[in-house]
């Protein structure tokens, strides 16, 4: 399934919501080399109970406002 993610780097915590049609992803990580895209997948993995390897950003890899899918095989 693909969701629209809104990424918030540099969270006091670490946290996934769901607002309206998208989930907010809040994380500690800065928005550099690539941290706070794995930190959000982390993340997304653990809230959808499947492994990393079944999470990956589709587009808005250097966005706030990212497209990502969850495959649930």
């Amino acid at each position: 399934m693909k969701i629209q993610v809104k990424v918030k780097p540099n969270s006091k915590t670490e946290e996934v919501s769901h607002e309206e049609d998208s989930f907010v992803v809040k994380v500690k990580e800065p928005p550099r080399e690539g941290k706070a895209n794995q930190a959000v997948i982390k993340l997304l993995a653990a809230h959808f109970s499947v492994p990393q390897s079944q999470v990956r950003i589709l587009s808005g890899f250097k966005s706030r406002n990212k497209v990502v899918e969850v495959r649930e095989d």
